[in-house]
């Protein structure tokens, strides 16, 4: 159980902390922390929990993560439904506290602002399409994949992958956050989509869908073409 808990913690410190940063800090006035600060505040939210958490439950924070690594011989398959269900609920209790937070602004409107929603088309940051979100989930999350697989292994430098891992995936947002608003893990991607409702609920299917996909892909890459799948 102490397992599933921590996976809830950590997913809503991963959602309070990237998508409060969004919603709160992005663009306040004369002092907003940008694309840039939000990207890091992604990243140190998985570097914090992975030390903090990382020999409780092994930190995915991430139903893409948890599937990749199953599929790439790291993760048992029984675990995989309880620690989907505890990812998912923190992040939509953390979705649930941001949403409190930023609805005490005069104004606010989850909708129209987005609540750092992920999407595409009309609601892509970039009115990107379709097409360009799902080759933008699926190659990013099956990069952060290879990086997680490769930092974790025995044969990896320790103590290190915590640092490799939340700066991989500051990264990752550096480059996405003008596609899709960056997702690249489903329980983020859920925990503020229910809030907005509406567009956001609609486009959320893909952000289930290519995060799943890219993790296979890159944990098949990592255990075929790069290592074993050593732990």
């Amino acid at each position: 159980m102490n397992k599933y808990l921590a996976e809830l913690f950590g997913t809503f410190w991963l959602v309070l902390g990237g998508c409060g940063s969004a919603v709160l800090a992005a663009a306040f006035p004369d002092v907003g922390i940008g694309l840039l600060g939000v990207s890091l505040a992604f990243g140190l939210t998985v570097l914090t929990m992975a030390f903090a958490i990382g020999h409780i439950s092994g930190c995915h924070l991430n139903p893409a993560v948890s599937i990749g690594l199953w599929a790439g011989g790291r993760f048992d398959a029984k675990e995989l439904v309880p620690y989907i269900i505890a990812q998912v609920i923190g992040g939509v209790l953390a979705g649930g506290i941001l949403y409190v937070i930023a609805s005490g602004q005069a104004g606010f409107d989850a909708a129209s602002s987005g609540f750092a929603s992920n999407g595409y088309g009309d609601h892509s940051p970039g009115q990107y399409s379709l097409t360009a979100a799902l080759v933008t989930e699926v190659v990013m999350t099956a990069m952060f994949l290879i990086v997680i697989m490769g930092s974790t292994d025995k044969r990896a430098p320790e103590g290190f992958a915590p640092i490799a891992i939340g700066l991989c995936l500051t990264l990752i947002h550096l480059i996405s956050i003008p596609v899709t608003n960056t997702s690249v893990n489903p329980a983020r991607s859920t925990g503020v989509a229910l809030y907005v409702g509406d567009w956001a609920v609609a486009q959320l299917w893909l952000f289930w869908v290519a995060p799943i996909i890219g993790a296979v892909i890159g944990a098949w890459i990592y255990r075929s073409l790069i290592g074993s799948n050593s732990e």
